[in-house]
């Protein structure tokens, strides 16, 4: 069992950048896939960037170029790049670890972008 939790979020101007943070409580070894997902209004939950045991790394093709997912496994922790924001990216952002069936999910943390 771990627990996520996310930091960062926050209000930024279209063009802008942030850096999303997920500090895990333990080790992320192990687990199947982890990665960053975000949930706009009244919209489904949808991946933006994962990496997999199985499949390798895969980044959606919305943040493709402006996005980019890095882990430190000495930290026990995910982060998010996200550069030139735009009105679309506006969501609550979720960190996200699979080990079996079993999903693990921060809190979220809320981005808007907004001029």
């Amino acid at each position: 069992q771990v627990q996520l939790m996310e930091s960062g979020g926050g209000l930024v101007q279209p063009g802008g950048s942030l850096r999303l943070s997920c500090a895990a409580s333990g080790s992320l070894s192990g687990f199947d896939v982890m990665g960053w997902y975000r949930q706009a209004p009244g919209k489904q939950r949808e991946v933006v960037a994962t990496v997999s045991s199985s499949n390798g790394s895969y980044t959606a093709d919305s943040v493709k170029g402006r996005f980019t997912f890095l882990m430190d496994n000495a930290k026990n922790a995910l982060y998010l790049f996200m550069t030139d924001l735009n009105l679309k990216d506006t969501a609550v952002y979720y960190c996200g670890v699979r080990s079996g069936p079993q999903w693990y999910w921060g809190q979220g943390t809320q981005v808007t972008v907004s001029s």
